[in-house]
């Protein structure tokens, strides 16, 4: 269980604050959530405690070591086979997404990325690559201790040196 205070990230949202821990009913069933506050856009979410149908509602920032990880994925020239169809290609990429890994989040920014420079990106493709991007910097963020400004400076930078 996470307390008031701890450093979360949300799949899908990204990384924000635990401000408190409150019961409310909702359909009749009283039920504890965590307030957050995200790091970007300034949202407040209230998320289960108990996390329901098995799905994973919230984990705890990656600690500074494994920041390097993330940065080589997203250096990294090598990218999965991507399906032609548009669809399975998005279907996949957005399941990497809603697992909440930083790493799936970094892997499927730079697979778009590459992807971009090649051929371009459809709008929902585009949308994907952002939402990646976010995630990324707004936990990066945290575990620097450095604006979102600078993370997503550094980001950009990355994706968008040429890859041989």
């Amino acid at each position: 269980m996470f307390a008031v205070g701890d450093k979360v990230v949300y799949p899908l949202h990204g990384a924000g604050v635990i401000e408190s821990i409150e019961e409310k009913e909702i359909l009749g069933e009283w039920q504890k959530y965590y307030v957050l506050r995200l790091l970007i856009g300034d949202m407040k979410v209230m998320v289960p405690v108990r996390s329901t149908g098995g799905q994973v509602r919230l984990r705890g920032i990656i600690e500074e070591d494994e920041v390097s990880k993330v940065i080589d994925i997203l250096h990294s020239t090598q990218e999965e086979a991507m399906e032609d169809d548009w669809k399975i290609r998005h279907n996949n990429n957005l399941e990497k997404i809603k697992s909440g890994s930083i790493y799936r989040a970094a892997e499927v920014a730079r697979n778009l990325s590459h992807r971009n420079h090649r051929k371009g990106l459809s709008p929902g493709e585009r949308k994907l690559l952002d939402n990646a991007c976010q995630l990324i910097v707004s936990e990066l963020s945290f575990v620097q201790n450095m604006p979102l400004e600078n993370i997503n400076a550094s980001i950009v930078k990355i994706l968008e040196a040429p890859k041989e």
